[in-house]
């Protein structure tokens, strides 16, 4: 039986972070893999399937860890592309961020953020928060009609 688990696209430039979200996700135990992306534009050429990622399989990930303050192009800009793309736009797109900013939050939800999360700084706080994030978005959601649903796996297989 094949399990088709859709992805996870994180969306993060810095490595402290990147390192964190992934040891969170780790520990969640679940089988999705994370896709790593360290600017904008990667991540808008992942979801539109171009440049370094034209060859990648189709579909859309189960979410989208985004940060606000990424090099090339920002969150909020990305987040205003995907939600402007016909073929991206029921994609759920969580912003991940030390953004305490009013401003930002007001802007993402603007433009159809499903959740807005603050950073913890601690290192406990942030790995629950992470772990929290991912087995909602990647297994609890229920997502659009006609997509697949991700299932847990254990390590004997699906």
């Amino acid at each position: 039986m094949t399990n088709l688990l859709k992805p996870i696209l994180l969306v993060e430039d810095n490595p402290k972070d990147l390192e964190l979200t992934l040891v969170a996700l780790e520990k969640s135990n679940l089988a999705n893999e994370v896709i790593i992306t360290r600017d904008g534009v990667e991540a808008l050429d992942y979801l539109r399937q171009q440049g370094a990622w034209q060859q990648r399989g189709n579909g859309n990930p189960a979410v989208v860890l985004l940060d606000l303050k990424l090099p090339k192009l920002d969150g909020i800009q990305v987040l205003r592309d995907i939600r402007g793309n016909a073929a991206l736009q029921s994609i759920p797109v969580v912003i991940l961020t030390s953004s305490r900013e009013e401003q930002d939050l007001v802007n993402s939800y603007k433009l159809g953020v499903n959740a807005y999360v603050v950073k913890p700084v601690e290192f406990k706080q942030f790995i629950e928060a992470i772990q929290a994030l991912g087995v909602f978005w990647a297994v609890l959601n229920e997502p659009p009609p006609g997509s697949v649903k991700p299932k847990f796996m254990d390590f004997a297989g699906p």
